[in-house]
């Protein structure tokens, strides 16, 4: 659907993308990630048109969007909610851009609607907060019924339900056939909304996998640790040991910290030993773990 390959972008002697290459396939929502400067933005401006590779190429369904006849049916992109005329209102602001495509008045209304703003419709945008113009952002998005979908930041100044909304509402989009590509540096939101992840460190692609894949990211056997709380703790990390496991103990606690064992075969042993435990936890790596682990020394605006 979606298809990059080599994609460079110069801007004299700063190099914003380097040899970028990635696949977005329909049905899925993938995840866009990476810090300040890493190049998501010019990607994603670039696969709309407004900006020209230096070299390498992106394309929809085979061609650059310039080259659809009708491009807002085939990518509806929110790249910058704030580019909208501030004496516009909702409406006018839609209808303009329908006209560039023929398309309804009942169509404005129907995203006016199904993004909230129905009842501030005919209201000025220079009044709307930052979480409306998101919203208008989207409709516009939506205008040409798209068969994919690019959002950059799009629940950004959104309330909670706001953010529900856009969640719900990429996902139900993805399970109907479409493609989305999605930026966020809202981790815990993007671990709930994407399928897929696509993170980009000075530019350059440092990670493209399945975001199941990606949260297993950290520990050499993709498992995160096994805590374990006993009475027995010194025996009981022997035993561990003795079968292959890695433990740390916390003595004052009388708590371990296992690696290497699922959580299952360590209940088991304490069992087959008459080992008393007093908890058995997992700790699962989040998305923002993995994101951190594979960033470090990619941040090009650090704090001191």
């Amino acid at each position: 659907m979606i298809e990059a390959t080599h994609l460079t972008k110069r801007y004299g002697s700063k190099t914003a993308v380097s040899d970028v290459s990635f696949s977005l396939q329909p049905g899925q929502v993938t995840g866009f990630l990476g810090p300040n400067g890493a190049g998501k933005s010019t990607t994603m401006r670039m696969l709309v048109g407004l900006d020209r590779p230096t070299s390498g190429t992106i394309t929809v369904l085979g061609k650059p969007y310039a080259e659809h006849r009708s491009p807002l049916s085939v990518v509806g992109a929110l790249l910058d909610a704030k580019g909208v005329h501030p004496g516009r209102t909702a409406r006018s602001h839609l209808r303009a851009i329908a006209a560039t495509h023929g398309i309804s008045d009942k169509r404005v209304n129907h995203v006016l609607e199904l993004t909230g703003l129905e009842s501030v419709a005919n209201k000025r945008v220079g009044g709307f907060s930052l979480g409306m113009g998101q919203r208008l952002g989207i409709a516009a998005a939506l205008l040409g019924d798209p068969q994919a979908l690019v959002l950059d930041e799009p629940v950004n100044g959104l309330d909670p339900d706001g953010v529900m909304w856009v969640r719900t509402f990429v996902r139900g989009f993805a399970a109907e056939g479409g493609t989305v590509l999605l930026s966020s540096h809202l981790m815990s939101e993007m671990a709930q909304t994407a399928d897929h992840v696509i993170v980009l460190g000075r530019g350059s692609v440092i990670a493209d996998a399945p975001i199941t894949e990606l949260l297993s990211h950290g520990t050499a056997d993709g498992r995160g640790a096994v805590r374990v709380s006993s009475p027995d703790a010194i025996r009981f990390g022997e035993v561990l040991r003795q079968h292959g496991a890695r433990s740390t103990q916390h003595s004052e606690r009388n708590e371990l910290e296992v690696l290497g064992m699922p959580a299952e075969r360590v209940g088991e042993l304490a069992a087959e030993h008459r080992i008393v435990l007093h908890a058995l936890t997992t700790d699962t790596h989040s998305l923002e773990d993995a994101y951190v682990a594979l960033t470090r020394g990619e941040v090009e605006y650090a704090a001191a």
